[in-house]
């Protein structure tokens, strides 16, 4: 199955009740990734994307320059039925070439700086790295305010796609944004990754000793029981860099340092 392969059969589930019911933006394209996965050889991962990828503060959907990713209306189609090889090439587009258009750079360069010691980065002609999420839908609220059940559900219904989609990359190392993506890929990929507390990622707080960080190591090799050929190595990090309270420079420049020795001994 090639990527078009996986992208069609995803927006296809658009037209699915079930993922109405899940709180999916039911006009919004599904997001392969954000970069080309195809050129990829490390890529962060978060949970799934955020509706600021299609809406304003006020809601409304993004337009003109500043539109990021494809939509119904923007495709010129009335139900995700109708989509056509020609919609699929647009909205892969769209994915490849986020970067180069208007990014959401409040997000995504707080990470690019954790990755660029492993010499990649998201931004450029010459991008080696991209963004992956475990559920390919936005949803039209946050990832904490949906119920056990709808996340379940939502994991289900991008997993084995997730995993097809690693089938097809070069991707060899993956680099997880926070105790809750770390938690969840171990659950679809059903592996244990070793845990370290690391003290330089303590964040401070002044009424107790402070929010512990831990490092998690290890491999994946496979997706919600898609097997993937081969095993792709995993870097996590529990704290989330753009979420959790209180994460100083000192922490981020530890995280770097971190990726890049352990990515050193994944691509030496």
């Amino acid at each position: 199955m090639d990527i078009l392969d996986i992208l069609s059969t995803l927006v296809h589930r658009l037209d699915e009740p079930y993922l109405r019911d899940l709180r999916v933006i039911p006009w919004a394209s599904p997001i392969l990734s954000f970069g080309n996965v195809s050129q990829s050889k490390i890529a962060t991962l978060g949970l799934n994307p955020s509706n600021r990828e299609f809406v304003d503060l006020a809601r409304d959907e993004l337009a003109g320059y500043e539109r990021r990713f494809h939509t119904l209306a923007s495709l010129e189609l009335k139900q995700w039925s109708d989509v056509k090889e020609k919609h699929l090439r647009d909205i892969l587009e769209s994915c490849n070439n986020y970067f180069f258009g208007n990014p959401y750079d409040a997000w995504f360069q707080a990470l690019d700086k954790l990755i660029i010691g492993a010499n990649a980065s998201y931004y450029g002609m010459f991008s080696n790295a991209c963004h992956l999420d475990l559920v390919p839908y936005a949803t039209e609220c946050k990832w904490v305010e949906l119920t056990s059940a709808q996340k379940n559900a939502l994991l289900k219904s991008g997993g084995d796609a997730f995993g097809l989609l690693l089938c097809e990359s070069p991707i060899e190392l993956l680099v997880l944004n926070g105790q809750s993506v770390i938690e969840n890929l171990q659950l679809v990929s059903d592996t244990t990754f070793q845990r370290e507390a690391i003290p330089d990622w303590t964040l401070p707080r002044k009424t107790n000793p402070g929010v512990v960080g831990y490092a998690y190591t290890g491999k994946i090799c496979q997706i919600s029981s898609i097997g993937l050929g081969r095993e792709i190595s995993v870097l996590g990090f529990s704290h989330n860099i753009q979420s959790s309270y209180g994460v100083t420079t000192k922490v981020k420049t530890s995280i770097q340092e971190w990726i890049t020795h352990g990515a050193t001994g994944v691509f030496c």
